[in-house]
């Protein structure tokens, strides 16, 4: 089955990880994925370790499914071939700083003039305007201006890192979707396209979400710690004797008296009744010390057929076993360019209908340049031309 975005075309600038993992969603989908990559530069992706082949393994599942065309954009004929490129494309995704694609003359208004339906998705830290649009960021930056790091932590170590980049993928690559996606429809009403502007900094401020809407509403702001999802309640990570977790966020009725009736507690569930952190804290506490007698194979065991919303903390290798996830299908083997396959994580949506693709690890700079100049009308000659006058690698 085709997927549900075959048909749409998207012209991919973006390195590293918020563009390519939104762009990774496209392609999953059935977008066709074009990324248009310096020949010198390149994506520092590929670097990480561990590698599967050429390129790093996080490299070759953000990039599956994406041909790569290389480009030097400070030279005129490299523009030719992007002007030529977008007037048959649907989407560009980019993420450099502001100005920077107006200066190389692929701006929105200049593709816009070409492609008057193009789509064209800005990914930044700061958005195209505001005082900060112009300034460096990490990740860490955009949680840190939003207000996100400053409950998201414990009282004794202050704010703690995510094992995710939360602003860069659920801000930048997921709103970036979201945004593209919209305008898609949008194009249907209209026949127009537009530019799309997504700030990471700005979407990890919209995900504060709840402790957002409640610090705006009363004027206190929430601490480490001090909330109900964040540390303030026994909702929370426990260890086990052996020093691995478990996770117990049994927080209705329901599940608080099963979690309390297996642990040979039940009287705890009158406990449920003071919600000040004093008194959770005491609850946390006295569980602590409860779970700590026993190992994790002993909870995940005693927890596997209950219905008390608490699971164990497993790590990615035990998680890459799990029966529930293999029967959701979120493994796949993905063909490399080698002739072998990578296992990798599949696309979360599932459809009734259609099939999300994976045709192809991400590959190497330029694997597909040749084959998409020629797709344009070039001749080898004029390749082979556009390669000594360093425009293509």
């Amino acid at each position: 089955m085709a997927g549900p975005l075959e048909g749409l075309k998207v012209l991919d600038f973006s390195v590293l990880l918020p563009g390519p993992f939104g762009t990774q969603i496209l392609a999953d989908l059935g977008a066709e994925v074009l990324r248009v990559e310096a020949p010198g530069r390149g994506d520092m992706m590929r670097d990480l370790e561990p590698k599967a082949g050429t390129s790093s393994a996080a490299h070759a599942s953000i990039n599956r499914n994406k041909r790569s065309l290389t480009l030097d954009l400070k030279k005129p004929a490299a523009l030719d071939i992007v002007h030529q490129l977008v007037a048959d494309y649907d989407i560009v995704v980019e993420q450099f700083r502001p100005g920077v694609m107006t200066r190389l003359g692929l701006g929105y208004d200049a593709l816009a003039k070409i492609n008057p339906r193009l789509i064209y998705c800005s990914i930044t830290g700061y958005g195209q305007t505001g005082r900060y649009k112009d300034r460096a960021g990490h990740d860490i930056n955009y949680l840190a201006l939003s207000g996100l790091a400053s409950f998201s932590g414990r009282q004794d170590t202050g704010p703690v890192l995510s094992g995710t980049q939360i602003a860069d993928v659920a801000g930048g690559s997921l709103h970036g979707v979201m945004g593209i996606m919209a305008a898609v429809i949008e194009r249907y009403r209209t026949g127009k396209g537009q530019h799309v502007d997504v700030s990471m900094s700005d979407a990890a401020l919209s995900l504060t979400a709840i402790c957002g809407a409640e610090a705006l509403a009363s004027g206190v702001a929430p601490g480490f710690g001090s909330e109900m999802l964040n540390g303030g309640s026994f909702y929370d990570y426990y260890q086990t004797a052996d020093g691995r977790y478990l996770s117990i966020g049994s927080l209705e009725p329901k599940f608080f008296t099963a979690l309390f009736a297996v642990l040979g507690k039940p009287e705890w569930s009158q406990r449920m009744a003071d919600q000040s952190v004093e008194a959770q804290q005491a609850l946390k506490s006295d569980l602590q010390q409860l779970i700590g007698q026993k190992d994790f194979q002993h909870w995940s065991d005693t927890f596997a057929g209950l219905d008390a919303c608490v699971e164990p903390v497993l790590d990615m290798n035990e998680v890459s076993e799990s029966a529930h996830f293999n029967d959701r299908n979120m493994f796949v083997d993905v063909p490399c360019n080698t002739g072998e396959t990578l296992r990798q994580i599949a696309s979360p949506v599932k459809f009734s209908n259609s099939e999300a693709r994976y045709d192809f690890a991400g590959v190497a700079l330029g694997y597909h340049t040749d084959e998409v100049l020629t797709e344009c009308g070039l001749s080898s000659e004029a390749i082979t031309d556009l390669r000594n006058d360093g425009v293509i690698l």
